[in-house]
């Protein structure tokens, strides 16, 4: 974060879950946000009380137009953006052979397109301010995947990867970089938000059926508290050294460490192999 006592804050998806939780934290904090969702009505609430500093903006990330209206707003308002949350996203379920292109293709619209244009948006303010840190909302699914869920994931992969590379970029300018990887919260993930395929195929039904059965079974369930998420990024934000990555709740460590048990186990399993694709005279 910048030295700003009273940093800007741009979050997007602010409707519900993680990104109202957030929005209403910082506030709280005494800070100062622009709050964004595709129908502003729906965040009046967040910013009443807050309007000396608060600002609530229609934004759907997959508008170029709106994104460029909404970072122009909140800095006319605000001032220039300190913190950028890139929270605005949805999940999708099908298996591989049951995703519907339209739907694939939304997904990554807003997963991963909406992300990298809202941050291009913001990057030449911070870049000129010489601090600023990103924020970018990934999920345990950017770390590892399961059936049903492959083209979230897909998205999710994607974030992780773009986002170590403009880690690398902007940290020299002193920009920092923190991709969140939360496990279940309860929020409208897998209940009201959530997207899946009309088309079902039989022999995946014990597979990616099963998993998009229990993973709708989880909503209003979870144990991850949206409140407390707030809190936990709050912290890292305004951390001396921030974390590159910040696992969100108990099931997204334990994943999180046993697929790092489970590549050590396939990179060593196969060290032989993997060694014996050099060439021999090679250092």
């Amino acid at each position: 974060m910048s030295a700003n006592t009273t940093p800007v804050w741009f979050i997007t998806g602010c409707s519900t879950g993680l990104g109202r939780a957030l929005a209403t934290a910082v506030l709280e904090r005494g800070w100062k946000a622009a709050v964004t969702a595709r129908d502003p009505r729906t965040v009046a609430d967040v910013v009443s009380g807050h309007e000396d500093r608060a600002l609530a903006l229609a934004l759907d990330v997959t508008d170029g137009a709106q994104i460029a209206a909404a970072v122009k707003a909140a800095t006319a308002a605000l001032g220039p953006i300190d913190v950028l949350v890139n929270n605005a996203g949805h999940g999708y379920l099908a298996a591989l052979e049951e995703g519907e292109e339209h739907q694939v293709r939304a997904l990554f619209d807003t997963n991963v397109f909406g992300l990298v244009d809202v941050t291009r948006a913001v990057l030449p303010g911070m870049r000129e301010q010489r601090s600023g840190h990103i924020v970018n909302i990934s999920s345990l699914g950017g770390l590892a995947a399961f059936g049903a869920t492959g083209y979230y994931h897909a998205t999710k992969f994607a974030v992780e990867g773009l986002s170590e590379s403009l880690a690398a970029e902007v940290g020299p300018l002193g920009i920092n970089v923190t991709i969140v990887e939360p496990g279940a919260f309860r929020t409208n993930w897998s209940g009201p938000s959530m997207r899946q395929s009309a088309t079902r195929i039989e022999d995946y039904e014990a597979t990616a059926g099963a998993r998009r059965k229990s993973t709708l079974d989880t909503y209003g369930h979870q144990p991850g508290d949206p409140e407390r998420a707030a809190a936990a990024i709050m912290a890292a934000v305004d951390a001396e050294n921030p974390p590159l990555r910040l696992l969100l709740g108990k099931v997204a460590l334990d994943v999180a460490l046993a697929r790092l048990d489970s590549l050590r186990t396939n990179f060593t399993t196969w060290r032989d192999v993997t060694l014996s694709a050099d060439y021999p005279d090679h250092d």
